[in-house]
């Protein structure tokens, strides 16, 4: 069995009651980690998930379980509770922005309608699901994928509104 490629493309409806709005999740990572222990070795599984509704609502979580099942269960509800409105005018962001995170580091740029989105496989899934649809990204610096999808929902979270 291959933890990594655990249902990576999975891409639900999943209805939250609380805001009474439809959110699409993606599996971005799913890992099997193992704790050494004197008497024998310990596996768990952890799992990143990106929550949105392509019109704006995003939220990243992640989780830990026993099974890859219920670390993506911790990871969807976690999620959903960091649910944040990102700024975005015309299918694109509102502004050019530089952010940094640890190591990583992102720079974001608007694109004229018909362009797309030109980024990474790690940050391309965020970008959807937050209703991007035209976007030009560059990412710097840390390759580690955790680092670089954090940065990438923090410089969201920054984005201002056009005025």
């Amino acid at each position: 069995m291959n933890d990594n490629n655990i249902d990576k493309s999975i891409n639900n409806e999943i209805e939250d009651n609380s805001n009474n709005i439809e959110l699409d999740n993606y599996i971005l990572e799913t890992t099997r980690v193992t704790k050494v222990t004197k008497g024998a070795k310990r596996f768990r599984f952890s799992a990143m998930v990106v929550v949105g509704n392509r019109n704006g609502t995003l939220g990243i979580g992640k989780g830990v379980g026993a099974d890859p099942k219920s670390a993506i269960e911790k990871a969807i509800r976690r999620a959903k509770a960091s649910l944040v409105k990102i700024n975005i005018t015309d299918n694109t962001i509102t502004h050019e922005l530089v952010q940094d995170f640890k190591a990583s580091r992102i720079i974001f740029k608007p694109a004229v309608p018909g362009t797309g989105i030109i980024a990474g496989k790690n940050i391309k899934p965020i970008l959807e699901l937050a209703g991007v649809k035209d976007v030009l990204s560059k990412r710097v610096g840390s390759s580690n994928k955790k680092s670089n999808i954090y940065c990438c929902f923090l410089a969201l979270k920054n984005l201002k509104p056009r005025k």
